[in-house]
């Protein structure tokens, strides 16, 4: 009965991942739209557009491979199980002893992989920008991760979730400056990860300065609705990542109840609403930068991760 209980919890979790990731982007729009003083499509528009997607027929290019068919579903299976294998609202799930944080970035990387292949299959000179670009920030954005995988490892003694996200709820954590270094770098990571302003605007498609959309021009129908779907995963996986880690406030341990359950998930709920609530005003108050300012941007989150690592040797907690 504890296995049956295990695999409901998960299968729960990811469920519960799943049917967010369109409404935070959906809530992210309407914020912003509210913010500009405009009334902004209903919260539930990602539901629609998905449905409308799924009823479309495919439209293949004849220059399309079988790996531009393909791609679709393997980023949406990686970016579903690194969304899931991240603590949102208990830990030591069915499946922790694989939530690594090592793991993760491989699983975000594989599908970064395979989406700037599918930009460049078709052979136009969009996707071919999209994929340059994205692998641009990948280069950059991923040393930074892994200085900020590093500090957290060498704080908390581990690279798995659970465990992490246990000790950054217990006293023993302390006040550390290093924290605060791996905080700020990781939202820079995930504004760039995830094509938000101002690394990207995913609300146009100009030409010469989209990132995302450029590789992924050439898709229709249901593979479309997979990729924005992945994104939407995505968005969600980084906001989860940072509640896990330096908000962990409501994760329940593996042995809780039910009523202590549903708390957890309305506990992870209320700090995905607040994660897109901030990252909305964020958005409304700057604007995008230049293609050629990224890598200031990522080197940037690069320093903060490295001085956070160097700083975790040199001061304590208070």
């Amino acid at each position: 009965m504890a296995v049956i209980a295990d695999f409901a919890v998960q299968g729960i979790e990811m469920l519960l991942v799943l049917l967010l990731a369109p409404l935070l982007t959906g809530f992210v729009r309407k914020v912003k739209a509210r913010l500009l003083r405009r009334q902004g499509p209903p919260v539930i528009q990602p539901y629609r557009d998905l449905i409308r997607l799924m009823r479309k027929e495919v439209v293949l290019a004849e220059s399309a491979s079988w790996l531009f068919r393909v791609v679709p579903y393997l980023i949406f299976a990686a970016t579903w199980v690194a969304a899931s294998l991240v603590p949102t609202f208990r830990t030591g799930l069915l499946f922790s002893w694989s939530a690594d944080l090592i793991a993760i970035i491989a699983l975000l990387g594989s599908a970064r992989f395979f989406l700037a292949l599918a930009g460049m299959d078709v052979g136009t000179s969009f996707g071919g920008i999209g994929s340059s670009r994205e692998v641009m920030i990948a280069s950059l954005a991923e040393p930074a991760m892994m200085m900020i995988v590093f500090t957290l490892a060498l704080i908390a003694g581990s690279t798995q979730l659970s465990t992490m996200a246990e000790f950054m709820a217990s006293p023993a954590v302390g006040l550390r400056v290093s924290l605060a270094l791996a905080l700020l770098a990781l939202i820079m990571v995930a504004i760039a990860e995830n094509g938000r302003i101002p690394i990207d605007n995913p609300a146009t498609h100009l030409e010469l300065t989209m990132v995302h959309e450029a590789m992924v021009l050439e898709y229709s129908g249901r593979h479309l609705a997979l990729i924005e779907l992945s994104a939407s995963l995505k968005l969600v996986l980084y906001v989860s990542l940072i509640a896990c880690l330096f908000m962990p406030w409501g994760l329940k341990p593996a042995d809780a109840g039910m009523p202590d359950l549903a708390f957890g998930v309305a506990a992870y709920i209320g700090k995905l609403a607040l994660g897109a609530f901030l990252l909305a005003v964020f958005e409304s108050s700057i604007a995008k930068m230049r293609v050629f300012r990224v890598p200031e941007f990522l080197g940037a989150a690069l320093m903060l991760g490295l001085l956070a690592t160097l700083l975790r040797f040199v001061s304590r907690s208070f």
